[in-house]
């Protein structure tokens, strides 16, 4: 799967990075810039690559914060919506693809499976659980 949908992300010239980051700022909103190599998982080096790429293509737009001249903050752009959302249904359909052969009984446990090994706790439920164990 990951094969095709590199191969589909390619032709509106993306790798699976930008379509992460891009989701992120979607989800979480306008960023401080030095906060998303943490958030990425990235080298702030690339993280800056990463989003002079997107701002090349008018997907993220970077601007001085307000509360601190020093920083930049960065937000998805229109273009960057509607870009994200073609993704994901590009994505969408190389997934139904991928999983045609499978019964819809079988694509259900696989889908359970794979989220019970990849799951991690988010730092909120980190925290509140750290939170539990101090109080108690």
């Amino acid at each position: 799967m990951q094969t095709e949908a590199e191969v589909e992300l390619a032709e509106f010239g993306l790798r699976a990075r930008h379509v992460i980051a891009l989701t992120l700022l979607r989800d979480l909103g306008e960023q401080n810039q030095s906060d998303l190599p943490a958030t990425l998982g990235m080298d702030a080096t690339n993280v800056v690559a990463l989003l002079n790429e997107l701002e090349a293509d008018d997907l993220v737009q970077r601007r001085r914060s307000p509360q601190d001249r020093r920083r930049h903050t960065v937000s998805l752009t229109a273009a960057g919506k509607n870009r994200l959302k073609e993704v994901e249904d590009l994505l969408t359909g190389v997934e139904q693809r991928v999983l045609d052969p499978l019964t819809p009984e079988e694509q259900r446990t696989l889908y359970a499976l794979v989220s019970r090994a990849t799951a991690t706790p988010t730092c909120v439920e980190t925290l509140d659980t750290a939170r539990a164990c101090i109080e108690d």
